[in-house]
C-alpha cells in the first residue's frame, strides 16, 4: 500500500466531504485556472511530492510544476510551485496542499536549525516517536530533509527497552534475556537508564543501545568514560538548542530529540488563483 497517497486520499475526503458547495456552485467545471504557491518567510522546502499527489489525485489532467526541490532553501517571495487545471480542482486541493506542505516545511525548517547547531559534530541527532498520528511517515521523511536522522519507525522495528518495562519485567538483565530468546539474531536491543547503576546492568547484559534518560551533563560524561565504546550511547531527554552542541561533544553516538517534530511549527506559505 501507499502510505503516502493513504494519507492524501484521507485528507481530502476529510476535508471535501460529499462535495464542495460553494465552489460546485460557484464555478463552471470548464473553467481553468493557475495558481502558483509562494513562500512568505525563509524555509526548507519539504512535500513538493506530496502537492503533486494532491493535485492529481483530485484530476491527473493537473499540471503541476515544481520550481524548488526537497531540502531547498525558499525566501520569502519565492514562488514554489505553479499548478494549471480546473478551477474546482485548484480550490478543492488548495488548503489540503499548503497544510501538507507548511507541516512538512515547518519540520524540516526545525530540524535543521538544530543539526545547524551540532557542527562537525560525529554525533547522530534523531528524531523520536512523537510525531502527528497518521502523518508518521510523512513527518519522519521531513526529519531526515532537514539534516537529521530517524530512530526506528514504530514499535515494531526495533526493540526498546523502557523504564516502564524493566519495572514490570523483574529488571534490566531479565528484560533483556527474556528479549533476546524470542527476537531474530539481527534485531538490536536498546535500554533506557537513568542512572550508573541501571547504566552497569544493561552494560552486562550485553545491551546494543543505551539510552541515557534525562541525565545532565557530568553524568553523560561520566557515562561515556564508563562503557568505553562497549555499546552505543544514545542521549534523550532534556535535550534544547541551548545545550545541543555541548551534548554533541560528550561522545556519544546519538542524540533523540522529539522537539524535532512535535515542537515545530508549520511555516507561512499561501496560494494565490487565477482565471485562465
Amino acid at each position: 500500500m501507499d502510505q503516502v497517497q493513504y494519507i492524501i486520499d484521507f485528507a481530502l475526503t476529510e476535508d471535501i466531504g460529499p462535495g464542495d458547495i460553494t465552489t460546485d456552485n460557484l464555478i463552471d467545471e470548464s473553467q481553468m485556472g493557475k495558481g502558483i504557491i509562494l513562500a512568505k518567510q525563509k524555509l526548507i522546502v519539504c512535500g513538493a511530492d506530496v502537492v503533486k499527489k494532491v493535485f492529481h489525485t483530485l484530476d491527473s489532467n493537473t499540471k503541476v510544476k515544481s520550481f524548488m526541490k526537497d531540502g531547498e532553501i525558499a525566501e520569502s517571495g519565492d514562488v514554489m510551485f505553479e499548478i494549471e487545471g480546473t478551477l474546482r480542482t485548484l480550490l478543492k486541493g488548495e488548503r489540503t496542499a499548503l497544510n501538507f506542505l507548511q507541516r512538512l516545511s515547518g519540520i524540516a525548517t526545525n530540524t535543521k536549525s538544530f543539526v545547524e547547531l551540532m557542527g562537525d559534530s560525529k554525533a547522530r541527532l534523531v528524531d523520536t516517536r512523537k510525531i502527528t498520528p497518521g502523518l508518521r511517515v510523512l513527518e519522519k521523511y521531513a526529519v531526515t530533509v532537514g539534516g537529521a536522522y530517524n530512530h526506528r519507525t514504530a514499535l515494531y522495528d526495533g526493540v526498546m527497552i523502557k523504564d516502564n518495562h524493566i519495572a514490570v519485567s523483574g529488571g534490566i538483565k531479565k528484560a533483556v534475556a527474556t528479549v533476546r530468546e524470542k527476537i531474530s539474531h539481527l534485531v538490536k536491543i536498546e535500554v533506557e537508564v537513568s542512572n550508573m547503576d541501571e547504566l552497569s546492568e544493561a552494560l552486562e547484559a550485553k545491551a546494543d543501545v543505551i539510552m541515557l534518560d534525562n541525565m545532565d551533563l557530568k553524568q553523560i560524561k561520566e557515562a561515556v568514560a564508563f562503557v568505553k565504546g562497549k555499546a552505543v550511547l544514545e542521549v534523550s531527554g532534556l535535550v534544547t538548542k541551548k545545550n545541543l552542541k555541548e551534548l554533541s561533544e560528550t561522545g556519544v553516538d546519538i542524540i533523540s530529540s522529539g522537539a524535532l517534530t512535535h515542537q515545530a511549527q508549520s511555516v507561512d506559505i499561501s496560494m494565490r488563483i487565477q482565471n485562465l
